[in-house]
């Protein structure tokens, strides 16, 4: 059989049996298990497992059970909630100032967690009943939230980006400060967006009464105060990587204990805490590295029957121009971020595309940023969407899927407009890593 056919054949068993409802994990694993028997024999099985263990003999990837750790301190601390009660008294006076704060909130738990799950249910169980309260339009409140709480990823230390990195054999400092201004700019773009729109229609935003707003000075400095010590972990975490003061794997185990202290300080330590922290690390990395080994085990497989050179002559075959070749790898991301995801759909892409991407002269460090600003889109599009299924696990009653679905248009189109920007302007993602590293 001729690679072309395995490789019709492999596409067409792997959206069988995710249509099956199978774990992508599995799917990949198994379709790899299979070609390596059949193609190679048993002795071939030895691929399957030294691709796996290649992966994990790698340090940085202490980061990522140590960045979870700290996101679920910083999460089961209340540092979420606190955040919110500080700023939205500070801005509620403001037509869509609950929207506006909802957003910097999302964007500095982004800082302290890199995970969007727990950002959005967290926002979902806090803002979004009060938006509703207040009379804030339904897919306004709903958009900021899922939208805002996505920005996780492209806000460092970001997880996306600790494997991207990994992957692609680039700093993951250089990836953290690149994806900085970008993150900022798309927040910037949903915060206009919610001015401009409670600005035309006042009714959509309408701000706090006089009542909940008008806290003594001294009161709106305090909640301030509640926060400070976590954001300082957050902030040290980040400066010590990009100051060259600690590795990745040094800051995220920094930062890990530094939460511990700071729920401490706050009074919100104690073993039961740490248990669920611990339990919920290994239930997000497990899963992780699950879909990590399924999918390297089938490109190792594939690769080892020519397979990603066939796809590289395939992809360059598409047109002679790198901007067009760019443009298909990035309908890929978008197209797959409908049915699976991103952890699938970066080592199921990236052995495939960074090769072709180097070849005709593109950085892989902006490639990362593209990668994860099309991520963004895949987590609100439908029918996968985890943004809208995030959200429904919290929100109140009287909030349907379907409205939810409904309200991410608006956002998806911001995003869009972000990647074409970045994948128009790269400098506005290297400027940064070039100013401090050179």
């Amino acid at each position: 059989m001729d690679i072309g056919t395995i490789t019709i054949v492999i596409l067409a068993a792997m959206g069988s049996l995710l249509l099956l409802g199978v774990p992508l994990a599995f799917v990949s694993g198994s379709i790899a298990v299979v070609l390596a028997v059949t193609q190679f024999g048993w002795n071939a099985l030895f691929i399957v497992g030294s691709r796996t263990v290649d992966f994990l003999d790698s340090f940085a990837l202490i980061a990522v059970p140590m960045f979870v750790i700290m996101a679920s301190i910083m999460e089961k601390s209340g540092v979420a909630e606190d955040l919110y009660r500080a700023f939205h008294v500070w801005a509620g006076g403001i037509r869509g100032g609950i929207g506006v704060m909802t957003t910097f909130v999302a964007v500095i738990l982004g800082a302290t967690t890199g995970i969007i799950g727990g950002e959005i249910v967290l926002l979902g169980l806090i803002a979004l009943p009060q938006m509703l309260k207040l009379g804030y339009d339904k897919s306004l409140a709903i958009g900021t939230i899922t939208a805002g709480g996505s920005l996780g990823t492209m806000i460092p230390p970001s997880i996306i980006l600790i494997f991207y990195g990994l992957t692609a054999e680039v700093s993951i400092s250089h990836l953290f400060l690149a994806t900085l201004v970008p993150g900022l700019m798309l927040a910037g773009f949903y915060i206009a967006y919610i001015l401009i729109r409670c600005g035309l229609n006042p009714e959509m935003g309408p701000p706090l009464s006089a009542e909940e707003r008008n806290l003594p000075l001294a009161e709106k400095l305090a909640l301030v105060g509640r926060v400070a010590l976590p954001m300082a972990v957050a902030g040290g975490v980040l400066i010590s990587i990009y100051a060259g003061f600690a590795s990745i794997t040094e800051s995220a185990a920094l930062g890990a204990f530094g939460a511990a202290v700071a729920a401490g300080v706050r009074g919100r330590l104690s073993f039961a805490m740490i248990r669920d922290c611990l339990m919920q690390a290994l239930r997000t990395c497990g899963m992780v590295f699950w879909l990590v080994f399924g999918t390297n085990a089938l490109i190792g497989v594939y690769n080892l029957m020519g397979g990603i050179d066939f796809a590289s002559v395939m992809l360059t075959g598409v047109s002679s121009e790198p901007a067009i070749i760019l443009a298909v790898m990035i309908a890929v991301f978008i197209l797959l971020g409908f049915f699976i995801d991103w952890i699938g759909i970066l080592f199921l892409t990236m052995p495939i595309f960074l090769p072709v991407l180097t070849s005709l002269g593109y950085d892989p460090i902006w490639f990362g940023i593209v990668f994860n600003l099309s991520m963004q889109i895949a987590y609100l599009t439908p029918p996968f969407g985890p943004a809208c299924f995030y959200l429904k696990g919290a929100a109140p009653d009287g909030v349907s899927l379907q409205d939810i679905f409904a309200a991410q248009w608006p956002f998806i189109a911001l995003q869009i407009v972000a990647l074409i920007i970045v994948v128009l302007w790269p400098g506005l993602s290297l400027w940064l890593p070039n100013l401090v590293y050179g």
